[in-house]
């Protein structure tokens, strides 16, 4: 659950920033034209994110290397035409009040500049949303059931995730549209910029892993800084975030709004008392997402050391002897062969709880490979996607319970023939 909790918050916070973001300076500068304009971007993102991630998981037709690089083309192209349009549309605006004319001129770029916000909102979900909304598509591979308790953990955990990048993201919006146009714009843009740079680069990367431009060691350096420090892209829009409460907090302490009677100075308390409200939210928001993305991860992706191989009761040319007496105590025991390639076969084997019998495997399985299995309070887990096994179902086939091997049960021992083991040495190699 964790693990999805932390995956769902990092794929999905700078998606909930730029929403946030965008939709915060359209409430505080735009008419409620515009305003529709950026919102109907939203929903599209939200659909066309669904629709990509059902393509994605049920088609060969998409290449997600090359959809990323049409979105990030399409989003820098908007960002370039909404700063060029709100800059001529500020300018023809102000000359319009010195003639005290209307500016149908500056109307019309405004009303661009927002349909380019709308485009960059509607491609930021349509970049982050499928990742997540493939996570339930990935979890049935292995659990065949959507009421297996696995299943259902793992989905809160990205139930989780997307309720705090929601929050954050809403409280962004509601705070940055009490900062003011000027505010709002600065911040806003410098997020865009961030994420922009971040864009920037990936399609660099993708040109050159494609071979569609020329690889030089300037384009090579700036693709692997991005691939190995895309987290800090993030950083860069939390950071950012943060000035939004701190500038909030210092108007609160500040207020010089004048007022005429004891009901205006109430009403005017009251807007800045929710204004601190939302500013702690997102400061509450931010600090649980960078704790996702730092001690918790550290805490999910802890590596797990798997128990060393036992010694066998013997072993001669043709069998390894596992005797009731290693494997008698309900834990997990690990045994292996070695082959004459040097490739050590692992097997595990446990006794059934209530019962006589045994599970008996290889240390890997179809899905996950040779990655192993380990003890955790008394069950038994899959090292690489942690999900727990039915001890009693061990030495059947299907889902991630380990490989089956031919095995038999003969004056208290287990014999496993070397032979069968054999079989499945390219699964250790």
């Amino acid at each position: 659950m964790l693990k999805y909790f932390i995956d769902t918050t990092e794929a999905l916070i700078t998606a909930a920033l730029i929403t946030g973001f965008v939709f915060g300076y359209a409430n505080a500068a735009y008419p409620k034209r515009e305003r529709i304009i950026v919102l109907l971007g939203g929903a599209a993102g939200l659909v066309s994110g669904a629709v990509m991630a059902y393509m994605k998981n049920a088609t060969s037709k998409i290449d997600t290397s090359m959809w990323n690089l049409r979105t990030f083309t399409v989003s820098l192209i908007a960002l370039a035409v909404f700063f060029v349009l709100t800059l001529l549309a500020l300018i023809f605006g102000r000359a319009a009040k010195k003639t005290e004319k209307k500016s149908v001129a500056a109307d019309i770029m405004s009303f661009i500049a927002a349909l380019a916000l709308a485009v960059i909102v509607c491609l930021a979900l349509l970049y982050a949303l499928p990742t997540v909304l493939s996570y339930p598509y990935s979890v049935l591979l292995v659990e065949k059931s959507v009421l297996s308790t696995t299943f259902i953990l793992k989905m809160v955990g990205i139930l989780f995730g997307i309720i705090l990048v929601y929050l954050a993201g809403l409280a962004v919006n509601k705070g940055s549209q009490r900062l003011g146009v000027l505010t709002a714009f600065i911040l806003m843009s410098v997020v865009l910029l961030c994420n922009a740079v971040r864009q920037v680069t990936v399609c660099i990367r993708v040109l050159l892993t494609k071979r569609m431009i020329e690889k030089t060691d300037t384009l090579f350096e700036m693709a692997k800084f991005s691939s190995n420090n895309d987290h800090w892209f993030i950083y860069g829009g939390i950071i950012v975030a943060v000035f939004i409460p701190l500038i909030l907090y210092i108007k609160s302490v500040n207020v010089r709004e004048p007022y005429s009677n004891p009901a205006e100075h109430r009403k005017i308390r009251k807007k800045w008392k929710i204004s601190r409200r939302w500013a702690l939210l997102t400061v509450l928001c931010l600090t649980l997402t960078v704790l996702n993305m730092t001690a918790f991860k550290a805490m999910a992706n802890k590596v797990v050391e798997l128990s060393p191989v036992e010694d066998a009761a013997s072993v001669d040319d043709e069998n390894i002897y596992v005797s009731f007496e290693q494997v008698s105590d309900g834990h997990l025991h690990r045994f292996g062969y070695v082959t004459k390639d040097n490739v050590q076969i692992r097997f595990i084997v446990i006794k059934k709880p209530n019962s006589s019998s045994y599970g008996i495997g290889l240390d890997a399985c179809d899905i996950c490979g040779e990655t192993g299995y380990y003890e955790k309070d008394g069950q038994v887990v899959c090292k690489l996607c942690d999900v727990v096994m039915n001890i009693n179902t061990i030495g059947f086939k299907g889902g991630c319970n380990p490989i089956v091997i031919p095995y038999s049960v003969e004056n208290g021992n287990i014999i496993v023939p070397i032979e069968g083991l054999l079989e499945y040495e390219h699964e250790f190699k």
